[in-house]
């Protein structure tokens, strides 16, 4: 049907506008399309090259060097050595288990290290290297490289690891290192990141941890480019991080080793202490253990054993052991009556053997007694009951006061691990404590250092160096940090009478030097070197009536953890003091007979700064003590070896 011009143009008219309304939307769409990729590759461009960067470029950590551990003439004590491990990437290995079996039968494999490992494997992403083996040796590198083709995924790789060259001798100071576990991270509120790179290593225990914030030194890092799936396709820059400090220490690796071999086997700990500066010439703990084990990884078997030795070889004794510091505490208390003026030099007190104290009757370790002493006696030949009547005439709380002021019930400030405060008790501690009166038989027990007295070796010998110097010796560990010098421990004075201090230090000869006094068989023969000291033994049982009428049973007669703790302290020369020395042998017996010999043998080798000559020591014990100084010659170059093979 033919349509007239009319509606044709009606139709056409309709059509245009349909054109042009679907034009403008189309011209719209086009628009906002425009508009919107012009925003994100104009405006947002910056941002979106930044993502596409981070998506392609990683920032690896690259862990820093632990700094080194030195003695005070530049020995080394704790060192990084290289350390070969072997890995394994297990998208790279293809069958695990068969390289695994591969592998073993090539070198020797922990099946702990085995067991950890496939734990790790199963949790981390198939491109990251997971170790299988450390710590070990340049042998096995070899049989791995030469074997590569059997080996697919498994890659040797060198480190460096925490290495203690002197083994035993400075445990219980330095520490150890270990790998961070994740109790560590727990204990942190916001762990630094490479804290968290497989194995680690940080302080557990001891200077390594104590000074770990100076030790770790800071991180560099790496930027390395990845591909779509994370694995590492090449390196593009890097910036090498800060190495820890160096740290030399006060102590005498010579010094130390002497004690530790003289120390033996017996639980025991020995302090020397430089009157002069308060260095810390060598802290001996025995027995001890080597902390190279723990590096590498101790076996629960060998833990155990440690944990389980009744002589607690973990334990540094030097510092966080605290005992009853015996009669080697009575110079404090005839300090205290001397400066408040209760007593003079020449005042005495008659000793029956005991002394009655509220309807009990305190006894003399002599049951006889000493008859009529005066200070000077009843310190060199240690009569109980002279102190007795000194504590009651002045008093728990001027004691504890003066303890204190002598280094007792203070925890002195050194970078170890649990540095024990001791104890110098008053009324207020016990009522505070305890919930109880102060009784007048506990002064009584508190003046000749036992009852609740306190006492670590560390304390006993800054005790004695302040005895000696009349200056607050205050103990320093560290001697320099990157070559920098840290303050002298040589303290202020005292403030004390010094009428009174020589009136001690007089005492205190005679009981090494008197043929009366409680140490006189282990006397300095040396004229340069005379030595003054205090003999201690202090009980750990209580003595019963009945015990003492039949006779009190001898130490050696009881079992070892029933015996008295044996003590000694001294300092040497007499007229310049140089060196203080304090020497606690657990359950040895008698102070005389046990500690005494032990810390004259360690004072004259810090004095001679090597072997002392024969004639330095009392003719009978010569014999004795030429035998120990070849034995100890021939243990120094054992360790020497062993020491040389570590590092």
């Amino acid at each position: 049907m033919r349509r007239n011009p009319r509606e044709l143009m009606m139709l056409n008219r309709v059509s245009t506008r349909r054109a042009l309304l679907l034009g403008g939307v189309q011209l719209a769409f086009a628009g906002g399309l425009a508009m919107r990729m012009r925003y994100l590759q104009v405006d947002q461009a910056d941002q979106f090259r930044l993502l596409a960067e981070e998506n392609r470029i990683n920032i690896r950590l690259i862990p820093p060097t632990r700094g080194k551990i030195f003695d005070r003439n530049g020995n080394v004590l704790a060192q990084n050595s290289p350390s070969y491990r072997i890995v394994i990437v297990r998208e790279d290995a293809g069958d695990v288990d068969q390289v695994l079996q591969n592998l073993s039968e090539l070198i020797e494999l922990d099946p702990e290290d085995l067991d950890r490992a496939q734990n790790e494997m199963r949790r981390s992403p198939p491109f990251l290297p997971v170790t299988l083996a450390d710590q070990i040796d340049w042998n096995d590198i070899s049989k791995v490289a030469v074997n590569a083709p059997a080996l697919p995924g498994i890659t040797p790789e060198v480190g460096l690891t925490r290495v203690y060259p002197r083994g035993a001798d400075f445990a219980n100071v330095i520490g150890y290192v270990g790998p961070v576990s994740d109790y560590d991270l727990s204990k942190m509120e916001d762990p630094e990141p490479v804290l968290r790179i497989p194995r680690f290593q940080i302080g557990k225990v001891g200077l390594e941890a104590k000074r770990e914030d100076m030790l770790r030194g800071k991180a560099g890092a790496k930027r390395v480019e990845v591909n779509a799936t994370g694995r590492v396709m090449r390196e593009l820059d890097r910036r090498e991080g800060q190495p820890g400090a160096d740290l030399q220490l006060t102590v005498d690796a010579e010094l130390q080793a002497y004690i530790q071999a003289r120390l033996g086997q017996d639980s025991a700990s020995a302090v020397v202490l430089d009157c002069e500066t308060g260095d810390l010439r060598a802290m001996g703990s025995s027995p001890s253990f080597d902390p190279n084990l723990f590096v590498r990884g101790i076996s629960v078997a060998d833990y155990r054993g440690l944990l389980e030795d009744p002589y607690r070889p973990l334990a540094s004794k030097s510092v966080q052991g605290v005992y009853p510091p015996g009669s080697t505490f009575k110079m404090i208390t005839a300090m205290a009556a001397l400066e408040d003026g209760l007593i003079g030099p020449d005042d005495t007190v008659y000793c029956p053997g005991y002394l009655e104290v509220s309807g009990r009757r305190f006894h003399c370790w002599r049951r006889g007694g000493h008859g009529h002493v005066d200070l000077q006696t009843s310190l060199k030949q240690s009569c109980d009951v002279y102190y007795y009547d000194l504590a009651l005439k002045v008093g728990i709380d001027k004691i504890s006061a003066m303890a204190q002021r002598f280094g007792i019930g203070v925890r002195h400030d050194l970078p170890l691990s649990a540095v024990a405060r001791g104890l110098a008790p008053d009324r207020d501690w016990k009522q505070r404590v305890h919930g109880q009166d102060w009784l007048i038989g506990d002064t009584a027990n508190a003046s000749i250092g036992q009852g609740y007295m306190l006492a670590s070796p560390l304390q006993l010998a800054v005790m004695t160096a302040r005895i000696a110097t009349g200056r607050t010796v205050t103990p320093r560990l560290i001697k320099s940090i990157d070559g920098i010098e840290q303050p002298s421990g040589a303290g202020e004075p005292l403030e004390m009478n010094e009428t009174n201090m020589r009136t001690i230090r007089r005492a205190m000869y005679a009981v090494s030097n008197d043929r009366r006094g409680t140490a006189y068989g282990s006397r300095i023969i040396e004229d340069a070197f005379r030595m003054a000291g205090k003999t201690g033994t202090s009980q750990v049982r209580n003595i019963t009536a009945a015990e003492r009428a039949a006779g009190v049973t001898r130490n050696e007669d009881l079992p070892w953890e029933r015996r008295d703790h044996a003590l000694f302290v001294c300092f040497a020369p007499y007229d310049k003091p140089r060196y203080a020395v304090s020497v606690v042998i657990e359950h040895g017996g008698g102070g005389s007979s046990a500690a005494a010999p032990v810390a004259r043998d360690i004072l004259l080798q810090a004095l001679y700064g090597d072997t002392p000559p024969l004639t330095a020591y009392p003719a009978k014990d010569r014999d004795r003590v030429k035998a120990l100084q070849e034995r100890l010659h021939r243990e120094k170059l054992r360790r020497d070896t062993e020491g040389s093979g570590r590092a």
